[in-house]
């Protein structure tokens, strides 16, 4: 656990946090419409692809990677093992300027998520999760307190964006029976621990990349809140074209709550 996290803080300390407020002309292009990418993203990449490889000669699948050759996924389904690499989740966050990104790193082996690695820059914190093992800040245990038993005291985040418009006009007239709701952070490396510290309750995502939802799924459940499927089946890392939706919350009550509330008819 202490040799990724050192990968991880090294080639942030490299390829991504000089660049931090400092990216020059020309090093940040558009790798899909309204989806950046810089060349701290690609350079940390290569870094930390390389030197877990030399720790665990396994698959590093990575989004840059996958970017240019989304075949390089099916390693999530054919490999016993794969190392799974968000180099600055937030990029958008990061090019402008915005404190919230981090650096992420997951182990998977027979399609569950193991360990993971999420490092914050900025702050030089770092959580690390094991499966079975606990949830830890800089070596510091967390443990989730319940988010208590009022949906109108929850503060939580809806990611609709991608819902078809009936599913969306649906989830986001129901959201009026939380307390705070925020359009999130705009960094699943962000959002994650928010929750595993308590400064948010729930999160729902759509979209679903593996990369930026390995580490912190992991990390959440492993402090004592619940990460799944709508369906209530525990999240394990799919290809990046799954949309089956993901609900994040504090505690198991809370999820089956927040679902029953989101959903209502």
């Amino acid at each position: 656990m202490e040799k990724v996290a050192e990968i991880i803080a090294e080639a942030s300390a490299e390829a991504v946090e000089p660049r931090f407020r400092a990216l020059a002309a020309g090093e940040v292009m558009e790798k899909a419409p309204g989806e950046v990418v810089t060349v701290a993203d690609r350079e940390a990449e290569v870094i930390i692809a390389r030197r877990l490889r030399e720790l665990l000669p396994v698959p590093v699948v990575g989004e840059e990677a996958v970017a240019a050759d989304p075949d390089l996924a099916r390693a999530l389904h054919s490999a016993p093992a794969v190392w799974l690499v968000d180099p600055v989740d937030g990029t958008a966050n990061f090019v402008a300027g915005r404190p919230e990104y981090a650096v992420m790193v997951s182990l998977v082996r027979d399609g569950r998520t193991v360990a993971c690695w999420i490092r914050q820059p900025v702050t030089a914190t770092t959580y690390t999760a094991e499966l079975g093992s606990g949830a830890w800040r800089d070596g510091h245990r967390l443990t989730r307190t319940p988010a208590g038993p009022d949906p109108a005291k929850w503060r939580g985040s809806v990611k609709s964006r991608f819902l078809d418009p009936s599913r969306r006009r649906l989830v986001e007239a129901n959201t009026a029976a939380f307390g705070e709701l925020t359009a999130g952070r705009h960094a699943a490396g962000i959002e994650y621990p928010d929750i595993a510290e308590g400064a948010a309750d729930f999160m729902f995502y759509w979209r679903t990349l593996p990369w930026d939802h390995a580490p912190g799924s992991l990390l959440v459940t492993e402090a004592g809140g619940r990460s799944a499927r709508l369906d209530g089946t525990p999240y394990r890392p799919e290809a990046p074209d799954c949309e089956d939706g993901l609900l994040v919350a504090a505690d198991p009550e809370t999820w089956e709550r927040c679902r029953a509330i989101l959903f209502a008819p």
